[in-house]
């Protein structure tokens, strides 16, 4: 091997001090349209929310309905207060919000990370809270695809010996 290829884990984390990126990231500029509302997509299995918070009385609108209306199992409707209570902002955004795809269990997980992730847009500063919290990582589960000579994605049809 040449010198410069046989390089030791010493040489490599040398390298690695002197060419370390500053540990202090730069300051986050908020983005927010001329109507003072921050845009966010949310995603969760087969539903894609998009989402628009705006500083307000706490109202919650998806696809034109309150929120109580179209999410009626208080589980959902928790599922989407969730960044509000985490980041201490409960009651202080208007949410309007379309939802396409999936059910409703996915649409609420969409709205969610889009609530989320809109309100990392309109307060930069509340993108630690929410990213411990786990509402900004998107959750790649989807449903798998059913196979040809198979019930469902993985179930085999039923064994009979005659």
């Amino acid at each position: 091997m040449s010198g410069t290829q046989s390089r030791t884990l010493a040489d490599l984390k040398e390298l690695a001090v002197a060419t370390a990126i500053p540990t202090e990231q730069p300051k986050r500029e908020p983005k927010r349209d001329n109507l003072g509302r921050s845009y966010a997509t949310g995603r969760r299995k087969n539903a894609v929310a998009r989402v628009w918070i705006k500083p307000g009385k706490g109202e919650i609108m998806i696809n034109g309905k309150r929120v109580g209306v179209y999410f009626a199992r208080p589980v959902l409707r928790m599922l989407i207060t969730q960044p509000f209570l985490v980041a201490d902002r409960y009651n202080q955004f208007d949410v309007y919000c379309t939802v396409v795809g999936g059910g409703l269990s996915g649409q609420a997980g969409a709205v969610r990370h889009g609530i989320s992730r809109a309100l990392t847009n309109y307060e930069p500063e509340l993108r630690g809270i929410l990213k411990i919290a786990g509402f900004l990582t998107r959750d790649s589960r989807v449903v798998e695809r059913k196979k040809y000579g198979r019930a469902k994605a993985r179930r085999s049809f039923q064994f009979s010996k005659r």
